[in-house]
C-alpha cells in the first residue's frame, strides 16, 4: 500500500481510516483540514490512497479510478493494515465515502463517514448510486451540502435509505461544503461544522 499520513495521538483509542475522492489526493487541502480537525478531538486519523492516485503522482498524468471492485479490495487491505474493522470508523470524501459504505458490512467496522456522498453523477439524478444504501447495517453518517450537485435535499428526500444512515446538511454548501458569499457563511465555517459532526459521530460509534 502507498504511504500513509497519520494525524492525532499515537495512543488514541479511536481511529478513523479516511480516503480521498475521485479527483484530489489524500494531501489535498480539504483532506488535510478534515483530518487535522478530527484529530484535534483525540482521534487517530489515517489517510491512504487508492492505487490510481500514486500512479497519477508518479507519471504526472491523469487516469480514471480503478473499477469499484478494485477500490473495495484496496479499502479492505487498508482496514487490515490498520488493525481490523472492529477498531475503526472508516470513510472518505465523495467516491471514497461511497466505497467505504460498500465494504462496511462485510468487514464489520464501527461506523462509516461520507463527506459529500455522490448519490448520482452531477446533473444526472436518474442514475442513482443508492441500492446498497437501502440495506446498509453499519451506522453511517453522511454530511452533505444543501447545494451538492451530487445529491440535494430534494433528491435525497425521495430515496429509500437504511435506518442506519443519518444525514446532516451543511447550509448552502456545495460538494466540498463551500457556500456562496451571499449566504453569510464561509467555507471555513462549513468545514468546521462538518468536522464537529464527524468527531461527535466517531466518539459515539467507538464508545463501549
Amino acid at each position: 500500500m502507498a504511504a500513509l499520513i497519520i494525524d492525532g495521538p499515537k495512543a488514541a483509542t479511536k481511529s478513523f481510516l479516511f480516503v480521498h475522492g475521485a479527483g484530489a489526493p489524500m494531501d489535498s487541502l480539504f483532506m488535510q483540514r478534515v483530518a487535522e480537525g478530527v484529530a484535534a478531538s483525540g482521534v487517530r486519523v489515517i489517510r491512504f490512497e487508492f492505487p490510481y492516485m500514486p500512479r497519477r503522482r508518479e507519471t504526472g498524468k491523469g487516469g480514471a479510478p480503478e473499477p469499484p471492485s478494485v477500490l473495495m479490495q484496496s479499502f479492505r487491505d487498508a482496514i487490515g493494515e490498520a488493525g481490523g474493522g472492529s477498531t475503526l470508523v472508516i470513510g472518505g470524501k465523495s467516491m471514497g465515502g461511497r466505497i467505504a459504505s460498500m465494504v462496511a458490512d462485510d468487514v464489520a467496522v464501527r461506523g462509516v463517514v461520507c463527506l459529500g456522498y455522490p448519490f448520482h453523477p452531477a446533473g444526472k439524478p436518474e442514475k442513482t448510486r443508492t441500492k446498497h444504501l437501502e440495506t446498509l447495517r453499519t451506522p453511517t453518517l453522511i454530511v452533505q451540502g444543501t447545494r451538492d450537485s451530487f445529491g440535494s435535499p430534494q433528491d435525497v428526500g425521495g430515496y429509500k435509505l437504511s435506518p442506519a444512515i443519518r444525514i446532516e446538511w451543511i447550509e448552502d454548501g456545495d460538494h466540498s461544503f463551500k457556500p456562496r458569499a451571499r449566504s453569510g457563511r464561509t467555507e471555513a465555517d462549513n468545514v468546521r461544522a462538518a468536522i464537529a459532526l464527524v468527531a461527535e459521530f466517531i466518539a459515539a460509534s467507538t464508545d463501549g
